[in-house]
Order: structure tokens, then C-alpha cells, then sequence
């Protein structure tokens, strides 16, 4: 194949998830629904946090935060998606198709951070409860967000700008319903291997890194919660980990499953499939994870629809 440089590429396709036209209604219905709740679901916690200032704590200013970039997250996937299947047109602009998977890599590795942000801070409020109003002052845990989004940006514009160096070739269909920077790059004649070594030094750094501070976090916190006398203290600690521990275990579950899927299979569908348990399924659920687990906030959102539905 003649390959065709980067500037005359005008547009990607997006091939998704399926071509069978039968199941394309179903996959818009199941889609839209998915993203309506995370939408509707992130914002209630957003909401209810906000107006209950028993909760303006660092807790729920980190799990407010999270929500947020849940929202993003899904946001800069499943609308070009369902706008795609809408008006069954496949085509994703060269310019759009980088700027999605700008957004997708931000906010991917911010969930990472956010997460391990959330770790450390039950990690203090288990361990050193003394001091966590201490520690965990009001600029320490913006400062913590702030880095979290910095290192996030700059990675995923590093990436971005790797890919704007590259040539593709006549081929430009990806088989995914968003673009992912490793079935980008598959499409390039140029050589990839700088980019590759660049995501394998970025996933370990900027994935292994904070997932080792969870891990540690949580060990100490098991350590903590043991050594207690009382029953009550330990379920007290752990119910105040027991949410962000799901909400963990879901999020890296999925991308143990995504990564397994591209890893054991070639067919590019089924690690397309394997996304969605990735960058859709955990955002959706997040919400009903904490919400459902946690009584001051399950409180704070009866309190807010209340008030919601006495306006109507």
C-alpha cells in the first residue's frame, strides 16, 4: 500500500462494534440509556455533596471530583458514537479523531490518580486519625487533584503530538468506537516503535505507580482495622472503605479484562467489546456504588431529590 502523509489524512472511520445493521438500533438504545445514567447518576452525587455541608469533607470533595471526570470520560467517547450510528456515517475528522483520544487519555489516567488519591486519603483517615484534619488540609488536597491532572495532561498530549509525527496508510478504518491510541496506531506505515515504548513506560509509570499506593494504602489500612479492639470500630473502617474499594476493584478488574482480551486474542472486535467494560461500565457504576454503600451519602440524595421533586 502507498502510504499517504499525515497532512492528507482527512478523516478516520469508526468502524464499532458491530456491522450487522440489525443490531445497531440495540446497540443506540443500549448506549444512550448507559450514558443518560452516568450522566444523571455522577451529577446526583456531584449535587448532593455540593448542598449537604456535612459532606464538604476531603472524602467527598475527592469522590465530587471523580464523578466529574466519570462524566468527562464517558462524555468524550459515546456521543461521537451515537451520533455515528444515528446518521449511520462512520467518519471521524483527522483534528477530531486526536482530540478524542486526547480527552480519552487525560481523563483515563486521571481516574487512575483520582483513585489512589481517594486511597491515601482512607489511608490517613483509618491510620492516622488524629491527624487527618492535619494532613489532609483544604490546599494539600487540591494540590493533590491539581497534580493528578497535570501529570494526566502532559502525558496524553505527549502521546497525541507522538502520533501527529506519523504517516498512514490508505487504510484508515479503526475497528473501535472511539479512537484508541494503540488501533491508531496500527494504522500507520511510519514506525511506531518510539509510540510503543512510550505506552508501555506510561502504562507502568503512570498505572503502576498508583496502583502500587493503593495497594500499599490498603495494607496498611487492613494492618490498622485488625489491631482494633472494638467490632464496631472495624466495621466502621471498613465501611468507610468498603465503596472505594469496589469502585477500585471494578476499575481495574475491567482493565485487567481489556488488557487480557487484547492480549490473548487478535480479533480487534473483541477488545473493542472489551472497552466498553472499561470506559463505560465503571463510570455508570460508580454512582450506585457509592451511593448504595454509604449512608451520609445515600441521606444527602434522598435529601436532594426531595428537595427536587417538591420544586416540580
Amino acid at each position: 500500500m502507498e502510504p499517504t502523509n499525515q497532512t492528507t489524512v482527512s478523516e478516520f472511520l469508526l468502524l464499532g462494534l458491530t456491522e450487522d445493521p440489525a443490531l445497531q438500533p440495540l446497540i443506540f438504545s443500549l448506549f444512550l440509556s448507559m450514558y443518560l445514567v452516568t450522566i444523571l447518576g455522577n451529577l446526583l452525587i456531584i449535587l448532593a455533596v455540593s448542598s449537604d455541608s456535612r459532606l464538604h469533607t476531603p472524602m467527598y470533595s475527592f469522590l465530587c471530583s471523580l464523578s466529574l471526570n466519570d462524566i468527562c470520560l464517558s462524555t468524550s467517547t459515546v456521543p461521537k458514537m451515537l451520533v455515528n450510528l444515528q446518521t449511520q456515517d462512520q467518519s471521524i475528522t483527522y483534528p477530531g479523531c486526536l482530540c478524542q483520544m486526547f480527552f480519552v487519555l487525560v481523563f483515563a489516567y486521571l481516574e487512575n490518580f483520582l483513585l489512589a488519591v481517594m486511597a491515601y486519603d482512607r489511608y490517613v483517615a483509618v491510620c492516622h486519625p488524629l491527624r487527618y484534619t492535619v494532613i489532609m488540609l483544604p490546599h494539600f488536597c487540591v494540590l493533590l487533584v491539581l497534580v493528578s491532572v497535570s501529570i494526566s495532561t502532559v502525558d496524553a498530549l505527549l502521546h497525541t503530538l507522538m502520533v501527529l509525527r506519523l504517516s498512514f496508510c490508505t487504510d484508515l478504518g479503526i475497528p473501535h468506537f472511539f479512537c484508541e491510541l494503540a488501533q491508531v496506531l496500527k494504522l500507520a506505515c511510519s514506525d511506531t516503535s518510539v509510540d510503543n515504548v512510550l505506552i508501555y513506560v506510561a502504562t507502568c509509570l503512570f498505572g503502576g505507580v498508583p496502583l502500587s499506593g493503593i495497594i500499599f494504602s490498603y495494607v496498611h489500612i487492613v494492618s490498622s482495622v485488625l489491631r482494633m479492639p472494638s467490632s464496631e470500630g472495624k466495621h466502621k473502617a471498613f465501611s468507610t472503605c468498603g465503596s472505594h474499594l469496589c469502585v477500585v476493584s471494578l476499575f481495574y478488574g475491567t482493565g485487567a479484562g481489556l488488557y487480557m482480551s487484547s492480549a490473548f486474542t487478535d480479533s480487534s472486535r473483541n477488545s473493542a467489546v472489551a472497552s466498553v467494560m472499561y470506559t463505560v461500565v465503571p463510570q455508570m457504576l460508580n454512582p450506585f456504588i457509592y451511593s448504595l454503600r454509604n449512608r451520609d451519602l445515600k441521606e444527602a440524595l434522598r435529601s436532594l431529590i426531595g428537595r427536587i421533586t417538591s420544586l416540580l
